[in-house]
């Protein structure tokens, strides 16, 4: 995951409108199953996904009224803390 990414996302979130980012994990999960992907690519839409998994996060953080940059750095603390475990 990667933080500026998920800040991006979070921003276009409030701009626009999160079902965006729901149909695009959707389609990209579609992406996987196609047998002629290389390793490589689905890595690539695996982090794609997880970003967009990461500014929904966040943004559910945002509306429980947390504020922008304490819910990205929550949110982050939470993945390196699952990631050590």
């Amino acid at each position: 995951m990667k933080l500026p990414v998920i800040k991006h996302l979070t921003q276009f979130i409030e701009e626009n409108d999160s079902d965006y980012l729901v149909e695009t994990i959707t389609v990209l999960e579609n992406l996987t199953e196609l047998e002629s992907l290389k390793d490589e690519e689905i890595d690539v839409i695996g982090e794609l996904i997880s970003n967009l998994y990461g500014a929904l996060e966040v943004q559910k953080l945002i509306k429980e009224g947390k504020e922008k940059k304490v819910a990205l750095n929550e949110f982050m603390k939470r993945v390196l803390g699952s990631i050590d475990k």
